[in-house]
């Protein structure tokens, strides 16, 4: 059995659940021989890394990487995750699910099928166990609703180029909540894009306090993205339940009519909107309560969620729309950013051939840490026509580059023409041969592809490849060149800037 060539990714809030999930992957019949990816979502705390030293040990077996996404959500956390991947499938399990000891062998017999199938992704089955000896409760029922649930993360694999392609998961939604959907949606897993595979996962219902559930009704804002970004029929694209959305709606409506009549003084109708607020209330309540074990504190938390949920859905569903109004598709970051050398990364010295002239522009090493820490790849395109004219060396030039690299950290690549522009090469800037070849070295579509430069010739190799082209005037550039790019940044820093904002 050929072992599947993937990277785990696995964001988390640092619960116990996390070294319970990462003991069954240490223990599998297979050994593990996939890295790991953790992504740390917490705002602050303790060192992840030397938490889980202390808990497993350091002869655990697992290859760890430990990365800080600073509480941006899930899909912020997956997408740092799976940027910093370089295997064909990327796999991603929520940190509160428990595979069986056979999970990785199965894995790769379910990445084996998607091959033979050309599919963007694999999904597992999840198993939510609940209590034998009762009713199950509201929020335990919520959770087993996981069992039927399309395309969800707590155990689902996707090519890397597939995530690329469209820019990963939607950041936009801040919550475990429609973002596995929409990233499915869009790589087309009701047309069979996403198969399922017989890997099977427990997921264990978590602890929730009295007021889980109304804080779950953040999700309705989450829904008016997915209708803007996929139709008002997106729900049978998804196969998710339509839910409560009007009822609730016309329960809250009622409670406003009611105490606007009371102001106003009309109790006839104050009476009716309220008894009709109540009624409402209490089915809901009651829809509630009846599957469930009926013990006193199931029916007080219920009666008591059920008056505040319809106005918190309501609300978030108005926040939703308004929020939501003409949302674009999602873009995401490039998964490849190229940067010219003289003028753009470091003062420009005329056919340098002394590495110690190299001084880096204002900005540019934070401008490509900033880069480098969410996984982007980088590599640097340059034009060396001083090597055709025998004013430097190729030995010369490859120093050079060789201390921009010390410099500013290391690169993914680096590219350079050596050739005269008399010389009709196809790799010298504004020609597109270094863009397209670090595309294809490092396996990445020019549409995901930002170059930066300080030139038009820069803008002009970038766009003839069918990547984005930034330009970063100097005081070399001219006034045509600036006028005819599309994209303008006054610094390296702006540039990235401009590009981590998904506006590229």
């Amino acid at each position: 059995m050929s072992l599947p060539q993937t990277t785990l990714v696995i964001p988390t809030l640092g619960r116990p659940s996390l070294v319970v999930l990462l003991r069954a992957l240490a223990d599998q019949t297979v050994p593990l021989r996939s890295p790991v990816v953790l992504v740390d979502d917490r705002p602050s705390g303790t060192d992840l890394a030397e938490v889980l030293d202390h808990e497993l040990g350091h002869d655990h077996g697992l290859e760890l990487l430990v990365l800080r996404a600073g509480g941006g959500g899930p899909a912020r956390a997956r997408n740092l995750g799976w940027r910093h991947a370089r295997t064909t499938w990327v796999s991603f399990l929520d940190d509160d699910v428990v595979p069986p000891d056979s999970w990785y062998a199965d894995l790769a017999a379910d990445l084996g099928a998607a091959e033979l199938a050309a599919a963007a992704g694999s999904v597992g089955r999840v198993h939510v166990p609940l209590p034998p000896d009762r009713a199950p409760t509201d929020w335990e029922r919520g959770t087993a609703g996981l069992e039927t649930a399309r395309w969800i993360t707590a155990d689902l694999t996707y090519r890397r180029s597939a995530l690329s392609a469209v820019g990963g998961f939607d950041e936009r939604f801040p919550r475990a909540f429609r973002e596995d959907a929409d990233l499915a949606l869009r790589l087309g897993a009701e047309r069979g894009r996403v198969v399922d595979g017989a890997r099977r996962v427990t997921h264990p219902v978590r602890p929730a306090g009295d007021w889980a559930s109304l804080r779950q009704q953040a999700g309705n804002a989450d829904d008016f993205l997915m209708r803007a970004l996929h139709g008002r029929h997106w729900h049978r694209r998804a196969q998710a339940p339509v839910g409560r959305r009007a009822r609730n709606a016309a329960i809250t409506a009622l409670g406003l009519v009611a105490l606007g009549a009371e102001c106003a003084r009309r109790r006839p109708l104050a009476v009716g909107a309220a008894a009709a607020w109540a009624a409402g209330s209490l089915e809901l309540a009651w829809a509630r309560i009846a599957p469930g074990p009926r013990d006193r504190a199931e029916v007080r938390r219920m009666l008591l969620t059920s008056i505040a949920i319809p106005p918190a859905a309501t609300f978030h569903s108005l926040r939703g729309l308004v929020r939501h109004r003409g949302a674009r598709p999602w873009r995401g970051l490039p998964d490849l950013v190229l940067l010219d050398r003289d003028g753009t990364l470091v003062e420009d010295v005329p056919y340098n051939g002394d590495p110690t002239l190299v001084r880096p522009m204002p900005g540019a090493a934070e401008a490509l840490s900033r880069v480098r820490a969410l996984g982007v790849r980088t590599a640097l395109v340059t034009n060396q026509s001083g090597i055709a004219s025998g004013r430097i060396s190729r030995a010369q030039a490859d120093a050079v580059n060789a201390r921009v690299e010390e410099l500013l950290g290391p690169f993914d690549a680096i590219y350079l023409c050596p050739h005269a522009a008399a010389d009709g090469c196809d790799c010298r800037k504004p020609e597109p041969g270094m863009v397209k070849q670090a595309c294809l070295d490092l396996g990445v579509d020019a549409a995901r592809t930002v170059l930066i430069g300080d030139i038009g010739s820069d803008v002009a190799a970038a766009e003839a490849a069918g990547a984005v082209g930034i330009l970063v005037p100097t005081g070399a550039t001219l006034g045509a060149e600036v006028a005819a790019a599309g994209l303008v940044e006054p610094s390296v820093d702006g540039a990235v800037d401009r590009i981590l904002a998904g506006a590229w």
